[in-house]
């Protein structure tokens, strides 16, 4: 830490410090596994224990001794490293406890009647830690006899405690019990709603000053940390502390410790965070061929026809996401974002596909949500897993499951529009912070993946009587469609979702597809129909389709073009697909043999053998 940053301990413990000479007993709950940021010298921050640090606390402000206890050990004294163990062996005997090894096992009942000794002990002010208090009470609603002994113990004992002169400043301190435990409310409410003598703290996660503050212990022991200039370790500090946004001191130490076991060097920090969050060491976005992305353009264009402007914005995206350009690889935002809007089979769904197969030479890195599945109020709860208590909550979410599973991978949430406005709130999240929590409180990372969004949003619009009318017509050209779309959905995402915050993370990865033009339509007739002869080729059946017979396919598939691809594969179904089984299986078609399609006319064909 530099001279002119002055320490200061974390907020619970300030709030602690002001509060010891009103109170009796304290209530510690939320953040309380965690490691904790302490100044052990001037100028020197390190992480220590929650308990540790409560202790020291207490001693620094003039406590006697502190004890501490849990339900396996029992009562044991709590003292700074290297005191003498002597005078907390000697507190718990007079407490009339029978310490061994330092520890005095103690049971419910022993625990509720040490309180009554110690709260009214004369002399210098004690205090005890009383850790795990969660598992004292199976139900704070439901008591057992024991436990509601205890806890009625301890509500006389609030009143009953006196203050008597602590430490160098002869402040007023009772001896004070610690509870500490995960929740407030795994304590039964009577004992501290309305308590005046006790008092809640919350401990909350630590914030980028805690992670600053004890950034530079950390990163020194790691590759290159010694040699490196100052400039260097400031930049490696922000890169750690920006990186490690919503995480524990435990988790900052952890991945340090990483750092150093696998050998990555302090400018590389970021690397080392990555590996911790996903749990993978390499990195697939590293390893893909460059050369492959260059080339994407004839790769996708074999999968998707026509949509030139689309494919092209598409794979700006994903150079961005594999170079880093316009966007800080510091938090946890996806690597990149895409909205693919338009008219409905035109190839927004297989260009998700086809960037998948071209990223990751395999499409099952490709992760599809069709959200119209996705349009109940508590549909969230299938993408992030049902809270506690609630029917699922072992199983996790389908959204959160997928991503920990796959952490590198295309997120495709199919005709987002569908989704309920609940469900909105969490894509807000993944766009933001790149994060979601499960129900079961695991926290999923997305700054591996590439997210994509397609959305039939903009083809329609509301009449003025509430009917639904074409927005945008095949016929128009690509500009006016683009334009017309990118306002119908800026207008649905801004006055009917009132959700404009979604539009802004997308910002202008809004990529409008366009109809399917006829030059583009023969393209895709042409794919479908050798693909299908193909297949036929591969079952040793020989079909061949005769020029006037092609030509007259062709114009019964291209006859409306307002479904796009799927249109005109729906059309050669009727025409071709349907009709050529027929005619194969009335004719006992054998492997080796030869048809010719001669004629078809609508759902009738012509099939010659020879």
């Amino acid at each position: 830490m530099s001279g002119k940053n002055v320490f200061e301990g974390p907020r619970w413990q300030r709030d602690l410090v002001r509060f010891l000479p009103l109170k009796s007993q304290f209530v510690l709950s939320g953040n309380i596994r965690d490691l904790q940021a302490a100044e052990v010298a001037p100028g020197t921050v390190t992480a220590q224990s929650f308990n540790q640090t409560l202790c020291n606390t207490l001693l620094d402000q003039g406590y006697a001794q502190v004890l501490g206890w849990d339900p396996l050990a029992g009562f044991r004294a709590l003292e700074r490293p290297g005191t003498d163990p002597a005078s907390g062996i000697a507190l718990l005997q007079s407490l009339g406890l029978t310490p061994v090894d330092g520890a005095a096992p103690a049971g419910i009942d022993l625990l509720s009647a040490t309180l009554q000794r110690l709260v009214v002990r004369p002399g210098e002010p004690v205090a005890v830690i009383i850790d795990f208090a969660s598992r004292l009470a199976v139900r704070s609603d439901a008591l057992s006899a024991a436990e509601h002994q205890l806890f009625t113990q301890a509500l006389v004992l609030s009143h009953q405690a006196r203050s008597r002169p602590g430490g160098v400043q002869r402040k007023p301190f009772f001896n004070t019990v610690l509870w500490v435990v995960e929740k407030e409310g795994d304590l039964p409410d009577w004992l501290l709603v309305g308590n005046p003598r006790i008092r809640h703290i919350p401990v909350v996660k630590p914030d980028q000053l805690t992670r600053r503050a004890l950034a530079p212990a950390l990163l020194k022991g790691l590759a290159g940390a010694p040699d490196a200039s100052a400039e260097a370790t400031a930049q490696a500090v922000d890169a750690f502390v920006q990186s490690t946004e919503g995480l524990l001191l435990l988790d900052l130490s952890a991945i340090a410790q990483l750092a150093r076991v696998e050998g990555v060097a302090v400018d590389q920090i970021g690397d080392a965070v990555r590996r911790y969050k996903v749990g993978v060491t390499e990195d697939p976005w590293l390893r893909i061929d460059r050369q492959r992305i260059r080339m994407g353009d004839a790769f996708v264009h074999q999968r998707v026809k026509g949509q030139h402007h689309a494919v092209t914005h598409m794979l700006d995206i994903v150079k961005r996401a594999m170079t880093g350009v316009g966007a800080s690889r510091k938090g946890n935002r996806p690597r990149g974002v895409a909205f693919l809007a338009g008219p409905t089979g035109v190839g927004k769904t297989e260009l998700a596909k086809t960037v998948t197969s071209l990223l990751f030479g395999d499409e099952s890195a490709y992760i599809r949500f069709d959200m119209s599945e996705f349009s109940a109020e508590h549909a969230d709860q299938r993408l992030i897993g049902a809270p506690p208590g609630y029917v699922g909550y072992d199983v996790g979410g389908e959204l959160t499951n997928a991503i920990r599973e796959k952490p590198f991978s295309v997120v495709l949430f199919d005709e987002i529009e569908k989704a309920h406005p609940r469900i909105l709130d969490k894509f807000l999240q993944i766009l933001d912070d790149g994060v979601l929590t499960s129900g079961r409180g695991d926290r999923v990372y997305f700054s591996e993946a590439l997210i994509v969004f397609t959305s039939n949003l903009g083809i329609y619009r509301q009449g003025e009587h509430g009917e639904r009318v074409a927005n945008v017509l095949p016929g128009e050209p690509f500009e006016q469609v683009q334009s017309k779309v990118h306002d119908e959905i800026d207008r649905h995402f801004k006055l009917v979702l009132n959700r404009p915050e979604i539009l802004n993370r997308i910002g202008e990865n809004i990529i409008v597809f366009d109809f399917i033009r006829e030059e583009v339509a023969v393209q895709i007739f042409d794919q479908m129909v050798d693909a299908t002869l193909a297949d036929l080729q591969a079952q040793h059946l020989r079909v061949t389709l005769a020029a006037p017979a092609r030509h007259a396919l062709r114009a019964l598939c291209l006859k409306d073009l307002s479904n796009g691809g799927r249109g005109i594969r729906n059309q050669l179904e009727a025409h071709l697909l349907n009709p050529l089984a027929r005619a194969l299986f009335d004719q006992d078609a054998q492997p080796g043999q030869q048809f010719t399609i001669v004629a078809v006319d609508a759902n009738v064909l012509n099939l010659e053998r020879g």
